[in-house]
């Protein structure tokens, strides 16, 4: 039997849009060309994986459809959700339906994750297809490249030549998580390797009333064209509650799948300025590249309510220090120890710091060493244009 892939793409991508409610949910941004829905769709091509299902938020419709077509993929269900209610509900439902057998493998991935070395990740699959059981659940943690407190952690110890999982920590302060490190821990990934009938098993051992609730509304939704529409007022009545705390913190059986692989959640902007300057040669066009008396910048790539530049500033070179009323900015130091005024504050930044300048705030970037600085810088607002700029002092004469 194959592995069935479902698909949660239900997230609305908040902390991306702070400011704005309006702008593109994070799987759906282009971000050159690209998406990470789209990304996400053609990994799941891959023959080890039969049709996809597709568990979203009633609002995305149309985008699911386009991509499903842009990247030729004819045989797929999507199931909408009627209301946002977080990813215990939504699990559960896309595992009720009648097309899928009792003992299906299902593989859970979320929609807005940038995975790389996928072949490390389908071994696993292929490896572990046969741990699965009718209770138990995998799930997948990723190696850590730095102490982080945007994710949640695991802690794991050996059984049976199977890492059972017997701790899990949500996003600690990065002291605590040099900590989790150094014990071996792991990134909880959020992506999930379970058969069926354990998903049943757990949801009326753990959580009776969101199982209930959600039977009654797979059972109650309509369909059409592919796409099951769940009833509203069982789904609805669904307690708003993640897996992990749902099911993963009370179940006793939980495995974990160890990866050491190139993988990013993109949920911030300081993690998607890292993607840009790794893949940067991609984004340099000749035309985008401007010269100034401080140096220079390019403009990488302009997304829908989005800049990405990279600042290149020489031995000496300063900015004018400016404002803006219509954008904030987000700076990543990839090179160099820029000298930074933001208001009244003045500081050293070193590589792979980041920075965050409020809409309004008055700032410089200076360079007083020999290295020159290099900056990802990310603008976000509705005018993201050179005439958005007030300078207040400028050691070029550009003041008027």
């Amino acid at each position: 039997m194959k592995i069935r892939p479902v698909i949660l793409c239900g997230g609305a991508g908040t902390r991306l849009w702070p400011e704005s409610k309006k702008n593109t949910v994070k799987q759906f941004i282009d971000f050159g060309g690209w998406t990470l829905f789209e990304k996400t769709l053609e990994r799941i091509k891959d023959p080890i994986f039969d049709n996809p299902i597709i568990s979203a938020n009633s609002n995305y419709l149309k985008q699911l459809k386009y991509y499903l077509k842009k990247t030729k993929i004819k045989k797929y269900s999507i199931i909408l959700e009627p209301k946002k209610r977080n990813t215990a509900p939504a699990i559960l439902s896309s595992a009720l339906l009648k097309e899928i057998p009792i003992d299906q493998p299902l593989m859970y991935f979320t929609s807005d994750h940038l995975i790389e070395k996928f072949h490390i990740l389908k071994k696993s699959l292929i490896k572990n297809k046969n741990n699965l059981s009718y209770e138990n659940v995998f799930i997948f943690g990723i190696k850590p490249t730095k102490p982080s407190n945007q994710f949640g952690y695991f802690l794991t110890k050996s059984k049976k030549k199977l890492n059972k999982v017997i701790k899990f920590i949500e996003k600690p302060s990065e002291i605590k998580a040099k900590k989790i490190i150094s014990k071996n821990g792991y990134w909880n990934s959020g992506m999930f390797f379970i058969r069926k009938d354990s998903i049943i098993n757990n949801y009326k051992l753990h959580q009776p009333e969101i199982f209930k609730n959600c039977v009654l509304s797979v059972y109650n939704s309509q369909y059409k064209n592919n796409v099951y529409y769940l009833n509203k007022k069982f789904f609805n009545n669904t307690k708003k509650i993640s897996f992990d705390n749902a099911i993963l913190e009370k179940a006793n059986n939980i495995n974990a799948i160890k990866l050491n692989i190139p993988w990013s959640d993109l949920g911030s902007w300081y993690e998607i300025s890292k993607m840009y300057n790794k893949n940067i040669n991609k984004y340099i066009k000749k035309k985008n590249i401007f010269h100034r008396p401080w140096g220079k910048y390019v403009n990488l790539f302009k997304g829908k309510g989005f800049l990405v530049k990279e600042l290149y500033v020489k031995f000496k070179g300063c900015l004018s220090l400016q404002k803006h009323f219509y954008r904030s900015e987000h700076w990543m130091i990839t090179q160099g120890k820029p000298k930074i005024t933001i208001n009244k504050k003045i500081f050293i930044k070193n590589k792979n710091d980041s920075v965050f300048i409020p809409k309004g705030a008055i700032h410089r970037i200076e360079n007083k060493f020999k290295t020159p600085v290099k900056i990802i810088e990310v603008q976000l607002g509705s005018i993201l244009k050179e005439s958005d700029i007030v300078r207040y002092q400028d050691i070029y004469g550009r003041i008027k």
